[in-house]
């Protein structure tokens, strides 16, 4: 991380903001795959650990109004948006105090208080949603912009195309964040997408942007310039994040060797981490020291599992439950509203 970088208009606490959420998200990564490899978590989940940087960066650039979507891949979207351990733990358990009671569990965490607008299992599924709240935005005049994660294998869903042609037409504020992490699931990006990703969104008039992922400041200063440029009427606009994931597609993804070496997964730990390397630029600019941010490590780290703790021994909704939040409540039909 280049020493240019820190003379955006940040200070002591926003840089530590930074540091602190993206030890979060490791530490909430790494106990939620120790709950489904023990057996305590239902279902399956994916792995967020070595994209922090991608979340932290863009989400620490919005204000709580502003909104996200998210994705399979979302518990770092959530805590980056500002979810707390302990709701988010609930929630993979099946547990009532989680953000939907326990019924979205991993991939469908929604935190409307914070403008997380949801995860969603469907590959390219948020990115309807994400150009609707922009929309909304547009028209109710509210100055919010809405940021839609998605990974490379989503480029080739047709949704992406036709919500960004009408994107582009109606100048709405969006900015579509594309964590291309170098795999679609166990296929490598360019066995399965011809050509630039930053040219399809080019194709529709979209200013493009192609960062490094791994560089929570590279991130976190193309962010704000995007997100004030949507409040100004300029956008959308589209980024191509360079990230890696240090697990496999999901937590069951154990044997991967025949689609990417563990060589290469040790390169981009040891050299590419974006924790560590962010610490190093922390100690390096005499910001903090390596006890200092060994000590936020175990203090996190405690916090994540207080909060396990907490939600293997909390409720399970009432079984009456099951049909609540389904449906919408509506009049009956022929009844005025």
């Amino acid at each position: 991380m280049s020493a240019a970088r820190s003379k955006k208009k940040h200070n002591t606490d926003d840089y530590l903001r930074m540091y602190r959420q993206m030890v979060r998200i490791r530490a909430f990564e790494d106990n939620a795959n120790q709950l489904y490899l023990s057996a305590k978590m239902p279902g399956l989940t994916h792995m967020y650990s070595g994209q922090e940087a991608v979340a932290v960066g863009i989400c620490e650039a919005l204000t709580p109004e502003d909104k996200i979507t998210s994705t399979h891949r979302g518990h770092g979207h959530c805590v980056a948006k500002g979810a707390n351990f302990r709701e988010m733990f609930c929630e993979l358990l099946g547990k009532e105090e989680g953000y939907c009671r326990g019924k979205g569990g991993s991939m469908h965490i929604a935190d409307q208080a914070n403008g997380n607008l949801g995860a969603n299992a469907i590959v390219g599924g948020s990115m309807g949603i994400a150009t609707g709240s922009a929309l909304s935005a547009k028209r109710l005049g509210t100055n919010h912009v809405t940021v839609c994660f998605f990974g490379d294998g989503a480029t080739a869903q047709g949704l992406w195309y036709e919500v960004m042609n009408m994107a582009a037409l109606w100048k709405l504020p969006v900015i579509y964040a594309c964590e291309n992490n170098g795999y679609s699931e166990y296929t490598k990006t360019d066995e399965i997408a011809a050509g630039s990703l930053t040219a399809r969104a080019e194709a529709f008039g979209i200013e493009s942007f192609r960062v490094d992922g791994q560089d929570v400041l590279a991130v976190n200063q193309l962010a704000q310039r995007l997100v004030e440029r949507c409040r100004k009427g300029e956008g959308p606009f589209f980024i191509e994040l360079e990230t890696y994931r240090y697990h496999g597609h999901h937590v069951g993804d154990i044997n991967r060797d025949y689609y990417r070496s563990r060589d290469e997964e040790a390169e981009w730990k040891k050299v590419r981490d974006p924790i560590s390397n962010f610490g190093n630029w922390l100690i390096d600019q005499k910001i903090m020291t390596a006890d200092e941010l060994v000590a936020i490590d175990k203090e996190i780290v405690s916090d994540a599992e207080a909060a396990v703790k907490y939600a293997l021994e909390a409720k399970y909704p009432d079984v009456r439950e099951v049909d609540m939040h389904v449906y919408a409540e509506t009049a009956a039909w022929g009844e005025t509203q």
